[in-house]
């Protein structure tokens, strides 16, 4: 029988420690005749990324020891950071500590193919991809003649190598940013995207292809695609050396082809098989033997599957215990699409798509190969995700993910309505995913109700949807955030005086914003949040040095507009209780933004929480770290609403704890 309990005080299965024991980030699947190969993001060795090789009995070694970490820093998020040539399986890879490209053979030792740079980490590499010879190795390359100034750093792509001799040769330079470089199967051939500043790679690119020597150097080059307005991402030859790629001419990122010079969509559709190009390596097709494209795509926030027949119109939508995919890439032989994949219900896998699948219902159609983690909990405890519509200002509409609380053991008390946590993702040109994840299922567990937030800027939903953000942030994302959490408690899903709110980056800009500016939320927690924008446009890192003209304004002639939207200088507006985690190292959103924001916070005299970590960068890896926040933040939560989690925690320091309960509940 359950017991009876207010929302907030119920125990949990899904414990501090379960949030990152024996679980491991899991990206970037590649396969040989021999292997598969992905990357483990593991927590407990302090967030360090492992290229796995996994043989086709199942055995799982590490390609390289504890002394190195496959982690590029390009664009400062990086992303895909190795490769795998399959005739012999040897890895390509950049290392974290010095940015240097190693080669490492079967059951051999890291060896390094770049030289040491007269600074360390100032030359770096992303995205290597291996000839289909295996004499070189193609890669974006980011130098830094200055590391305190942004607008020195130079993006190319380079080739090199695979044997280390000979250097490293720009084969494409003078744009602002490069990705997604591909070579054809017969090695003649190199293409890749570019774009400048000031736009992000989801607003204008362009595609280029390149006729390649005998020594792999560019013969002469065109633009296939792209423009102003029109981005273009993930090209990839087909087995029979056709370009495609993703493009959104029509508003939608839809898949298209290159064929003698002119351009066409495959399968028009109003979804979005594209995804925004925060980091290197995105991909959401691939092909099989055959030339069937297998894909993934977004229709209204909802993850899809399907199968496009060499000269088909349309994709078969394929159905499968999982329901989001990513990171989908061809085997080497054609026989099969690897992906990472999830459900609400089931966490993150790399995985397998058999081509043979596809044509014989007795065959299962999605193979798992390594699951991201061992310790589950039982379904009663995992609140599956609603996908809801709201209305929001303007007579529009906007998206969300509602998780209602959920443990089997407990019952509220009648009458009682639950708090509500309102999520608002990073990027911000990013979206919610409803895979599942313990760090939501913490708070549900325990009796909150979560809202995870597809505001107005979101990708997902077309073009017009991702721009509603253009020149507004700060203020369609707030409002959005705002009109949820209204929206369901008029629905009566929600407790209106015990509103949160909190997000990571510009999550936690729309947290800081909405806890300065608006009388909606009784707390919340922001994870290495932006404070100032103009300090940002002022400071950050080259690729996002621009991003600012578009969400607010050209810095620095819209400085009263970065002022008018940064709680930092609205101090006299704060009230609101509130804790902030930042990460020391952190380039992306420097230490300064939360500490500006902790003295105004002191000189106000509001209850404030400060967690600052050493070593870490943008977002949390290490596992004491990823356990510290979620308690501390619960901690806080309980000091500040009044009630008593069920968990033992370690306190967290509050300044002006005292003023707690004179403090206005929003």
């Amino acid at each position: 029988m359950a017991h009876v309990a207010p929302y907030g005080t119920w125990s949990s299965p899904i414990s501090l420690d379960l949030l990152t024991e024996k679980s491991v980030g899991l990206s970037y699947p590649l396969a040989t005749s021999r292997a598969v190969f992905f990357v483990e993001q593991r927590p407990a060795e302090g967030g360090r990324q492992v290229v796995v090789r996994q043989a086709g009995d199942g055995r799982r070694t590490d390609v390289f020891g504890p002394d190195f970490n496959a982690r590029t820093t390009v664009h400062e998020y990086g992303g895909l950071a190795y490769t795998v040539a399959g005739d012999d399986d040897t890895v390509y890879f950049t290392n974290y500590a010095d940015q240097r490209l190693y080669r490492v053979r079967p059951g051999g030792e890291p060896e390094p193919l770049t030289g040491e740079p007269v600074r360390p980490r100032s030359v770096r590499y992303a995205a290597p991809v291996v000839s289909p010879d295996g004499r070189f190795l193609f890669c974006v390359r980011e130098r830094h003649p200055d590391p305190d100034v942004a607008s020195g750093v130079v993006n190319d792509v380079v080739v090199l190598r695979t044997d280390g001799t000979g250097g490293v040769h720009a084969l494409a330079e003078g744009h602002d940013f490069y990705s997604h470089v591909t070579v054809s199967p017969d090695g003649r051939r190199l293409a890749w995207t570019s774009w400048d500043h000031p736009s992000m790679p989801w607003d204008s690119t362009e595609l280029w292809e390149a006729e390649l020597d005998d020594e792999a150097q560019v013969v002469s080059a065109r633009l296939v695609a792209g423009g102003e307005r029109l981005s273009v991402i993930q090209p990839k030859y087909s087995p029979d050396g056709v370009l495609h790629f993703i493009a959104d001419p029509d508003g939608w990122w839809n898949l298209h082809v290159d064929e003698n010079g002119e351009n066409r969509v495959l399968v028009p559709m109003e979804a979005e098989l594209g995804a925004p190009d925060w980091v290197f390596g995105t991909s959401s097709y691939a092909f099989l033997g055959d030339g069937s494209i297998v894909a993934t795509w977004s229709e209204r926030g909802i993850g899809r599957l399907g199968v496009l027949a060499p000269g088909g119109s349309s994709f078969e939508e394929l159905q499968s215990a999982y329901t989001t995919f990513a990171q989908l890439r061809g085997s080497g032989d054609g026989s099969s699409v690897l992906a990472v994949a999830g459900a609400a219900s089931e966490a993150t896998a790399v995985v397998r798509i058999r081509a043979e699948a596809l044509a014989r219902a007795d065959l299962p159609l999605v193979e798992r190969l390594r699951a991201s983690r061992e310790a589950t909990v039982g379904a009663d405890y995992l609140s599956a995700p609603q996908a809801i519509e709201f209305p929001t200002e303007e007579g529009l509409t906007a998206h969300a993910l509602y998780y209602p609380p959920r443990n089997p053991d407990f019952d509220a008390p009648r009458g009682e309505l639950p708090p509500l946590l309102v999520q608002a993702h990073g990027g911000p040109t990013s979206s919610a995913s409803s895979v599942l994840n313990y760090a939501i299922q913490f708070w549900t567990s325990r009796g909150f109700a979560v809202v995870d937030v597809n505001y107005g800027g979101s990708t997902g939903y077309g073009r017009d949807y991702r721009e509603r953000l253009r020149g507004r942030w700060g203020v369609v994302d707030v409002d959005d955030c705002v009109d949820v959490a209204r929206f369901l408690t008029e629905s009566g899903r929600a407790d209106p005086a015990r509103l949160l709110i909190h997000g990571g980056s510009a999550g936690g800009w729309t947290t800081l914003c909405a806890l300065t500016f608006r009388e909606v939320f009784a707390s919340g927690a922001s994870y290495f949040g932006v404070a100032d924008a103009g300090a940002l446009a002022r400071e950050t890192h080259k690729f996002e040095s621009r991003y600012m003209d578009s969400m607010i304004g050209p810095w620095p002639e819209d400085e009263e507009r970065y002022e008018e939207r940064s709680p930092i200088f609205h101090a006299e507006r704060l009230e609101t209780p509130m804790i902030l985690f930042q990460g020391l190292e952190d380039k992306v959103v420097p230490p300064d933004q939360a500490e500006v924001m902790v003295a105004a916070l002191e000189k106000k005299e509001v209850p404030h929480a400060y967690v600052a970590y050493e070593g870490e960068q943008h977002g949390f890896r290490r596992a004491e770290n990823v356990r510290r926040t979620a308690e501390a933040e619960l901690y806080f939560y309980g000091r500040v609403l009044g009630f008593a989690p069920a968990d033992e925690l370690a306190p967290v320091e509050i300044v002006h704890e005292d003023r707690l309960g004179t403090t206005p509940a929003g």
